[in-house]
């Protein structure tokens, strides 16, 4: 690069800095990492500047070790240009463009897909020219005396939004007097695996214990139904997370660490899936034994009908206009509330029970240490309801991220059946699949508002499945009016992707 050309990039990082400091070690530098990587989407481009020996590969490092979860080996791409990590929603592409002569070369390293749709890490980025897209986060490292560094990150407007008020500077200080205040000052910091909620996780460590931090940014999410279901799970001797210190004013838990062997990756890593799912059962089963007055803590909300359709109508809300192209009126937006409103009063009949909510393999962590039921760690719990026993064993057997064998979920079907002497499997039956048909509308219309306004288009790779499962839902006989609303008005040649481009109301 000559020196007219490194003078225009040096006066753009200032140009667009939207934060500068020092960083005072390396330990600095991946802590760094780890609350950028925590920001990182689908599209995403970062750009690592700066001299030989300036910290970019210790960065990349610890951001993609940030994204991963957990430690794994992180080769140099030197020599081979690009080197790619799979995430259960993504695919991180590391760039090293040191050796490229000509920009146009990025296009045989795939470049342009990772754009797309990857999460991209480039270092030595001036190589790409105009090539570099103009959304990208730079971040740019410099020497500054001994082990310290320092880093400017610059970016367009769209940064700028999306850094204001991310762990990078005032509410880190708050999570680092949270910290003090229980105990763990000076803890390490590993950022977790994050999803699609505005909270954050990291795992900190301190003289050998371990904990599990929630950063759950106030004007976004409320800790307090957490803390309510965790401490009544525990009461009735499931395994959700201890609470080992809390600040609901700012959004803070330090919770039990429960390991790192979540159901995803035990069965990632073939794990024994009769034994996960069999086990996953037993909880429901166990939970569901106990009578209303203590399975459902006092105050808990219903899951009724209000709630169910606001749910549901995330399918005629996004979905729709984003897959027709234009907004859902309001007679068929009716109509669509009318067939719901026919089926649910199935649902709320019978006994009722606490319903979990997101009660599949990624909220679920294996714990071969404990007994019984309790061997089945609990996550993600805070949406927790009063409803019918059908919608979690639902939504463990129709889960909308992965296929499972027809036959297991017959026979997890038959062994939760046979816990209970009077079980009615006539209305058991209706209710599993009212409930799914309402759960699988609405994941479609949450994956869509995700791509849509969210800029997150990772999870429409799942929205075939979760029509299978819908299509599947109204089989049921007494689905046939949702199902004729269905074919009415979403017919089957129109049940594609949607396009992230498009407006919903």
């Amino acid at each position: 690069m000559d020196a007219g050309t490194l003078r225009i990039k040096r006066e753009r990082v200032a140009m667009n800095a939207i934060m500068e400091k020092i960083l005072e070690d390396e330990n600095a530098t991946r802590a760094l990492a780890g609350r950028v990587a925590a920001l990182a989407r689908s599209g995403d481009v970062f750009a690592l500047a700066g001299d030989l020996g300036a910290g970019k590969t210790v960065f990349a490092r610890a951001f993609i070790e940030a994204l991963e979860g957990h430690d794994e080996e992180v080769p140099s791409p030197t020599f081979t240009l690009v080197q790619t990590y799979e995430l259960p929603e993504n695919l991180i592409y590391h760039f090293d463009l040191y050796r490229l002569e000509n920009p146009e070369e990025a296009y045989e390293l795939d470049i342009e897909e990772a754009f797309a749709e990857g999460i991209s890490l480039i270092e030595w980025p001036d190589r790409l020219g105009t090539l570099l897209p103009e959304g990208a986060l730079t971040v740019n490292l410099e020497h500054g005396g001994g082990n310290a560094r320092r880093v400017t990150l610059s970016g367009g407007g769209a940064w700028k939004a999306r850094l204001k008020g991310a762990a990078l500077s005032g509410r880190r200080a708050l999570i680092d007097g949270f910290l003090k205040a229980a105990g763990w000052a000076g803890a390490e910091h590993r950022l977790l695996a994050g999803d699609a909620s505005f909270r954050r996780y990291e795992r900190v460590s301190l003289d050998g214990r371990r904990a599990m931090l929630m950063d759950a940014p106030p004007e976004h999410e409320d800790v307090r139904p957490f803390l309510a279901i965790a401490r009544h799970l525990k009461g009735l001797g499931f395994s959700a997370p201890d609470v080992l210190a809390e600040d609901t004013a700012n959004g803070f838990l330090l919770l039990e660490d429960l390991g790192e062997d979540t159901y995803t990756r035990m069965l990632a890593n073939g794990g024994d899936e009769e034994a996960l799912y069999v086990l996953a059962t037993d909880v429901l089963i166990a939970l569901h034994r106990l009578p209303e007055d203590q399975a459902i803590p006092g105050g808990l909300l219903p899951y009724d009908d209000v709630r169910l359709l606001e749910e549901a109508c995330l399918l005629t809300d996004w979905y729709m206009p984003a897959i027709l192209g234009q907004e859902t009126s309001a007679e068929v937006r009716d109509s669509y509330i009318r067939a719901w409103c026919d089926l649910f009063p199935q649902v709320h009949a019978g006994k009722q029970t606490l319903v979990l909510r997101d009660y599949h393999v990624d909220n679920l962590m294996w714990l071969p240490e404990r007994d019984g039921p309790a061997r089945c760690g609990l996550l993600d719990f805070q949406d927790a309801v009063a409803g019918s026993p059908a919608y979690d064993l639902m939504s463990l057997l129709e889960d909308a991220r992965r296929d499972i064998d027809d036959s297991r979920i017959e026979r997890m079907k038959a062994r939760y059946a046979a816990a209970f002497p009077d079980f009615d499997n006539h209305a058991f039956a209706a209710r599993f699949a009212i409930l799914g048909a309402q759960r699988h509308a609405k994941v479609i219309g949450i994956f869509t508002r995700l791509c849509v306004r969210d800029g997150k288009p990772v999870y429409l790779e799942h929205i075939p499945r979760v029509w299978r499962l819908l299509e599947r839902s109204c089989k049921h006989p007494v689905l046939k009016g949702m199902r004729d609303w269905l074919d009415t008005h979403i017919p089957k040649k129109k049940r594609g992707l949607p396009s992230c481009r498009a407006k919903a109301k």
